[in-house]
């Protein structure tokens, strides 16, 4: 599925924790990068455009994809599924593009089992009480379901250390170049570097 020019970056954090901001930011920042775009069968929040967001879909579409193999990982969370299409992910590694997948430990974990060569990240907040207010700040939610997202938060960093990188978002600067870091660094790979630059290194290194 992977390419010696591509490279695969999950990247899990609790609900609050600032994941999808920081993953915003470093493909605004990065080139050759780009974030698999997930199919879901929630609503549409204000706002959200499909295509871009997610890939809104109902529950029997998703079904459907599951019956037919199509999801790298999927996982149904708060009763509504969410999943990654492999197609989606092949096309942008087919052309050359890192990828990152903005999943969960459920679906990282999954990922994990099918792709050896993936590399993963997590993502904390510097307090509990961080979590929550970043959750409050959202406006979109009730108190119950704030309540119900924290006690999942919890749950979820527990699972931290199935990660390769741990990065604390405290300061969102330094949490985005960490893991611009982290993309960095792996583009530098020998192996990478060797595939990409075949032609130079041919040149340099022969008489």
């Amino acid at each position: 599925m992977q390419s010696n020019q591509a490279t695969i970056f999950i990247v899990s954090a609790p609900s609050g924790a600032g994941k999808t901001s920081l993953v915003r930011q470093a493909i605004e920042e990065l080139k050759e990068l780009t974030v698999a775009v997930s199919h879901t069968t929630r609503a549409q929040r204000p706002g959200e455009i499909n295509g871009v967001h997610y890939h809104f879909v109902s529950r029997e579409q998703f079904e459907q994809m599951i019956d037919s193999d199509q999801f790298l990982e999927y996982a149904e969370v708060f009763g509504n599924f969410y999943g990654t299409s492999m197609d989606s992910v092949n096309t942008s590694l087919g052309r050359g593009l890192d990828v990152i997948l903005e999943i969960d430990w459920q679906g990282a974990k999954q990922v994990r089992k099918m792709l050896s060569e993936v590399i993963s990240v997590f993502i904390l907040p510097p307090s509990r009480q961080t979590l929550i207010e970043r959750l409050q700040g959202r406006g979109q939610d009730s108190a119950d379901v704030i309540e119900r997202r924290t006690a999942e938060a919890v749950l979820e960093m527990k699972q931290y250390h199935r990660a390769d990188y741990l990065i604390i978002n405290d300061s969102f600067d330094d949490a985005l170049a960490e893991l611009k870091a982290v993309i960095l660094s792996h583009r530098v790979l020998k192996s990478r570097q060797a595939h990409r630059h075949a032609g130079l290194i041919t040149s340099l290194t022969h008489e």
